[in-house]
């Protein structure tokens, strides 16, 4: 798998153990793919600039964070972007939020046969977990890709972290617009948007952003509010 200078740009190198952790998380990806609707994506070589190199490109906006950290990745799917960061960073404690029971049992044999340990699988959605006293606020990073509209994905990721903690959530076209609608959300849950991060993936031609906020203050205990509320009424 051409990998290892790819990741270069990112801040990250992979040994030869993660080249191989990569190789079988692909391969037990196409093989549950074919029963389990896990990713349209089914090209041997673009699962790996897709998804891999897609979500390795994270790390470029933590790459400050002091490790090892904890992250907790919403809407985790077939495990992007947690699962390659974890791969890529063995030591950071992570929690992959999904809601759906067969992405979940999926999630559960990948990190048992790549042997990964401080991993948890979470079968639950985000407004459950952000109001629960094991997640609330727990967690010095939360990330998300292509889950939501970013004023209902402010609302799944912010009450998950900590005061001082960050969000980063992977947008496609420059998200300006996006993040000026989702302003008063992020206000009202404690937030304060960081920065707009334009990223380049290698062998991805698609235009990339990280927006990053930063948890300033508590979300307030209403929210999130009751699951199917944030994206019937975004803030």
């Amino acid at each position: 798998m051409k990998f290892l200078t790819e990741t270069e740009p990112f801040g990250l190198s992979l040994n030869s153990d993660q080249l191989q952790a990569f190789e079988n998380y692909r391969q037990t990806l196409l093989e549950w793919n074919q029963r389990v609707n896990l990713t349209g994506i089914t090209d041997p070589t673009e699962i790996v600039s897709k998804h891999f190199l897609d979500s390795l490109s994270v790390y470029q906006a933590m790459s400050k964070i002091p490790r090892p950290f904890s992250l907790i990745d919403v809407g985790s799917g077939a495990g992007f972007p947690g699962l390659p960061l974890k791969i890529a960073l063995p030591d950071i404690r992570l929690t992959l939020l999904e809601s759906t029971a067969k992405k979940t049992t999926f999630l559960n044999h990948v990190v048992e046969i790549l042997g990964l340990s401080d991993v948890i699988v979470l079968t639950a959605r985000a407004e459950e977990a952000g109001q629960h006293h094991d997640h609330r606020q727990r967690y010095d990073v939360a990330v998300a890709r292509a889950v939501a509209a970013l004023p209902i994905l402010v609302e799944y990721t912010l009450p998950l972290v900590k005061i001082g903690g960050m969000v980063i959530l992977q947008k496609g076209q420059n998200p300006t617009a996006e993040v000026k609608a989702a302003a008063q959300a992020i206000g009202i849950l404690g937030g304060k948007v960081q920065q707009i991060m334009p990223v380049t993936v290698p062998n991805l031609d698609a235009e990339r952003h990280f927006v990053i906020i930063e948890k300033k203050r508590p979300t307030p205990p209403l929210y999130p509010r009751r699951p199917g509320l944030p994206a019937k009424q975004p803030l």
